[in-house]
């Protein structure tokens, strides 16, 4: 899908803001989209490379169901080429090791109906496409999540954001949720950590929010890389104006990995410092991930604490239905509480929840 014919049994792929053009027999970016005499092919449809059973605060979602589970799966791929990546075992699988190699080995491929059968089995609430960027194996998540959607169940991307303004319209009526890392806020750091530009990232966010779907937004605070006080409120400045003082900001602890083993673990001092940027810059919701300090969903405006968390486990959630339609509310000062399904109630889950695979 989405991807062109040229000359010379050329492509062109606008499936991400690569837009490679590929020559037959080449693949693009991703590694895992190839030309075959002039017709684009996925080589990891199906190909599960980890599937799992996550609370969806781990991805993380902290507005949007909390306390629900996730079921996860992944594809080998990205079409970035980060060089601080966690999970660059899988991730760059295609371009370090040559190969394609999911938990199915050589059976055949895991089809929608088994991911949507095992979601429910295990009792999730949505299916997240994570791990790996899904916007590289966008075939297999477009298919599994028109099917999810009519069984009750919920889809969210964790994602790197750079996929086609086509892609997420074509998307965008089966995705729910999204959590998008903005690595930095610096084209430069992009283009040089990353292998992509910082735009196309920043226009995805926005075309998210505008067709509805919810954001949520991490940024992995890396020593001396994107951690300066500036490029911190450019950030913080940009989700505000452009996404909504709403939409949660996760800023994350960074930890040696892959490529950056020299570069020293994030001090907390610093987590403490990016959180009160976000404040000021005037975000209702700024969360410290892989640290020790407190990820309570609090009240912007009496600070009362709505959600309770003990790691990625919800340990109590005071939230209250509010006044309007499926709208949320602090039961202290009834002000509006930002995000999807924040309190339970069994009306309020998507129709044809009931429905099982028999």
């Amino acid at each position: 899908m989405l991807y062109e014919q040229e000359a010379d049994q050329r492509v062109h792929c606008f499936l991400c803001a690569h837009e490679c053009i590929i020559r037959s027999h080449g693949r693009g970016t991703c590694q895992v989209r190839e030309n075959r005499d002039g017709t684009l092919h996925s080589l990891v449809y199906g190909d599960v490379i980890a599937e799992h059973v996550d609370p969806i605060e781990k991805k993380p979602l902290f507005h949007f169901a909390p306390g629900s589970l996730a079921y996860s799966v992944a594809t080998p791929g990205c079409n970035f080429r980060c060089a601080w990546c966690q999970n660059y075992d899988i991730s760059q699988m295609p371009r370090d090791q040559q190969v394609m190699l999911g938990i199915a080995g050589n059976r055949p491929e895991t089809p929608p109906e088994a991911v949507v059968k095992a979601a429910q089995a295990h009792r999730c609430h949505s299916i997240a496409y994570t791990y790996t960027e899904p916007t590289i194996f966008f075939e297999y998540t477009y298919d599994i999540a028109r099917l999810a959607h009519d069984y009750g169940l919920t889809n969210v991307y964790v994602t790197n954001g750079y996929m086609t303004a086509a892609m997420l319209q074509l998307m965008h009526p089966h995705l729910d949720a999204a959590n998008v890392d903005l690595k930095a806020f610096r084209d430069k750091t992009y283009r040089r950590y990353v292998g992509a530009r910082l735009q196309p990232v920043l226009d995805s966010l926005k075309l998210m929010k505008q067709l509805g779907i919810w954001v949520e937004v991490t940024t992995l605070l890396i020593p001396d890389v994107n951690d300066s006080n500036e490029e911190l409120r450019d950030a913080a400045q940009f989700i505000v104006g452009d996404l909504g003082p709403e939409t949660p900001w996760h800023l994350s602890r960074f930890y040696p990995t892959y490529k950056m083993t020299d570069v020293s673990p994030t001090p907390e001092s610093t987590l403490t410092r990016a959180l009160d940027i976000g404040k000021q810059a005037g975000l209702h919701y700024v969360y410290a991930g892989n640290s020790q300090q407190n990820i309570d969903t609090q009240c912007h405006v009496c600070g009362i604490t709505l959600i309770r968390r003990s790691g990625h486990r919800v340990v109590e959630n005071l939230i209250a239905p509010g006044l309007g339609e499926g709208q949320s509310a602090c039961p202290e000062c009834d002000t509006p509480v930002a995000g999807i399904d924040m309190y339970e109630d069994e009306a309020d889950q998507r129709e044809g929840k009931d429905r099982l695979w028999q």
